[in-house]
């Protein structure tokens, strides 16, 4: 082994361990291997910045566009919107509807984006029907993965996979329906564990319509009243900096209270009886003002004195209370594309930003009230807010958030939607029949939709997830050094030493599995980057076609079922679901047990191992 091959895999080995422990972005990850392999002179300058210009890169971005106007053109979420009818009422047949729905937007959408459209959908279902959201957001997330697996634009690994085989073969590279017959078989096969199997190993979490209750808010809410000679008093909430300074929310302000008549201290009553009028930030503070205060309690005994304020007993909230006439509550996720990521709702300016209050915050299985300003906001975080409807429906038009709430059919483009299911039809019939690359093909669509008004070029630029481009630009040369110094043919006669026994079945299923461990902690798109090569060379090194190698990587790096990290459409379902941890692995161990036997006993026959 060669000095080149070890400082090769060194670098690969801590990129994986970096990927797991999260301190870093995964595309920052991958530009610190892009830095490394050009600095130690494993590639060229040229071979370093490649993967910017790789068609498989190029192909990756431009589906995110057309994706993106299939969403906004309500042609994705049209179907979202049949689920309900088409299932009714019933458990089983929702989940089975919901899989299929999604499984089909997914072989021509990104899987995010697919999970994305029917979230707010299937939350709405669950009210509707008294059922547990946890019942579903499961098998919508793990379904988007499976469908993924139909098609060449299905999922970014089938490109690469492709991409990299047309390097080392051209005339081997993936048509567009190649992955179809596996595909289906996925699907098909993830429906029925889900129906039989996976449902009853879901949680039954409680199906919660008082959102104050389920984020525990009645445990921090107070009237508060202002007494004269407060140094507040003549100042506008603005002004007052209860938001910016103190993490206070200020809900609203109460009119015939019982708190007005302090310090008869404040009622006996736990509800609020009083009127509830909104509270506009320009809107002065009066002597004797009482307001519905949410926030931290050390906090407000902290400053009452100092500001001149009077607290009441704290108050067990119901949704009704933090609503009045014009306002409302209501849930949203921070999404992949959100520019809050790593940020405090502090730091965001979040309430000068957007005009609306953070109330609580719910990240994995718990939420979190306290010291939100200063809390750093997570890809998945479900937040909690508060404000008009005017600006909750603004809100709409930030691809980093997402409204947990059907979308309004008057706020999608409806009249661009023959355009965009056009610019779609034009991509399949330009790939099936061989007439353009995939690459050529998905930037065109990509430009239909830009030129013909479905999306401005804004729109498009922000419906990129670039973190997801730099991810596999960076990773792409780590590949190529792979292959230049001999680090893949070594890591492929390791497998083929290992495995090689049990002929070339053995070191296929010696593939599947070292894909399917190592997409786990990382993205199943470097995870591609990362196998593709070692596939290769080991079916060359057996004679065998590469062909039902990569098919297996793919598969696999779409099985990323044990953790709720292990794709973003996994994070996306997390919170929302309230799931634990460990429900992804309870109910993901089976579905990976039943895929490994189905690639073992089906993937040969439908792609022969030898020419």
């Amino acid at each position: 082994m060669t000095s080149e091959i070890i400082l090769v895999l060194s670098i690969l080995t801590i990129a994986i361990a970096l990927f797991a422990w999260e301190k870093f972005g995964p595309d920052i990850v991958a530009m610190l291997v892009l830095i490394t392999l050009a600095v130690t002179g494993l590639v060229s300058t040229a071979e370093a910045f490649s993967g910017f210009a790789s068609p498989a890169v190029v192909t990756v971005w431009a589906i995110y566009i057309v994706s993106e106007g299939l969403f906004k053109t309500g042609v994705a979420d049209f179907f979202g919107a049949k689920i309900l009818k088409i299932a009714g009422p019933n458990e089983t047949r929702l989940i089975v509807v919901i899989m299929l729905t999604v499984g089909l937007l997914s072989a021509f959408m990104n899987n995010i984006g697919a999970t994305a459209v029917l979230l707010p959908a299937i939350i709405g279902i669950s009210k509707q029907t008294k059922l547990s959201p946890s019942k579903f957001l499961i098998p919508l997330s793990f379904a988007s993965l499976m469908g993924g697996n139909m098609t060449l634009i299905g999922t970014p690994p089938n490109i690469l996979a492709s991409g990299i085989l047309h390097v080392y073969s051209p005339d081997m590279a993936f048509g567009f329906f190649d992955f179809l017959p596996m595909g289906i078989i996925i699907l098909a096969a993830g429906i029925l564990y889900m129906t039989f199997i996976g449902r009853h190993l879901l949680p039954e979490s409680e199906v919660e319509s008082n959102l104050t209750h389920s984020y525990h808010l009645r445990d921090y809410a107070t009237e508060l009243k202002v007494l004269p000679g407060s140094p507040l008093v003549g100042k506008t909430i603005q002004e007052s900096r209860f938001g910016q300074d103190y993490d206070l929310s200020i809900v609203s302000r109460l009119t015939d209270a019982p708190a007005q008549h302090l310090p008869a201290h404040l009622s006996s009553t736990r509800r609020i009886s009083s009127n509830r009028l909104p509270v506009g930030k320009k809107e002065r503070i009066q002597a004797n003002d009482v307001f519905l205060v949410h926030g931290n309690l050390e906090t407000l005994l902290a400053i009452k004195d100092v500001q001149g304020l009077e607290l009441g007993e704290d108050i067990e909230l119901r949704d009704a209370d933090l609503q009045t006439k014009g306002t409302s509550i209501v849930e949203m996720v921070v999404t992949q594309a959100s520019s809050l990521v790593g940020q405090t709702l502090k730091v965001a300016h979040f309430r000068e930003k957007f005009n609306l209050s953070v109330l609580a915050l719910w990240r994995g299985a718990h939420p979190i009230q306290q010291k939100l300003a200063q809390t750093r906001l997570q890809f998945g975080d479900v937040l909690l807010v508060q404000g008009s409807k005017e600006q909750i429906s603004l809100s709409r038009s930030d691809p980093g958030l997402l409204l947990l709430e059907p979308v309004p059919h008057t706020s999608r483009r409806a009249d661009k939607a023959p355009v965009a299911l056009g610019a779609m039809a034009f991509m399949l019939l330009m790939v099936t029949m061989g007439w353009l690359h995939i690459s050529v093909a998905a930037v065109i669509a990509a430009m239909i939709m830009v030129i013909f008004n479905v999306l401005s070029m804004d729109e498009a630029y922000q419906a990129i997830q670039w973190r997801s481009i730099f991810l596999i630009a960076g990773m792409l040369p780590l590949g190529i050094a792979m292959e230049n110094t001999g680090a893949a043919q070594f890591l492929a006669d390791q497998v083929v030493n290992l495995t090689g026994q049990w002929g070339a079945m053995g070191v296929l299923m010696g593939i599947y599995l070292m894909t399917l461990l190592i997409t786990q902690p990382m993205s199943n798109a470097a995870a591609t980057v990362l196998i593709a090569p070692i596939a290769i060379d080991a079916a060359f090194s057996l004679g065998a076609d590469p062909r039902p190698f990569l098919m297996a990587v793919v598969i696999a790096a779409s099985t990323a079922f044990l953790t709720p990290i292990g794709h973003q459409a996994n994070v996306l379902v997390y919170g929302v679901g309230s799931y634990k941890f460990s429900d992804f692995t309870k109910v993901g161990l089976g579905l990976n047990l039943i895929y490994m036997i189905l690639v073992a006993l089906l993937l040969p026959v439908i792609w022969p191992l030898y020419p």
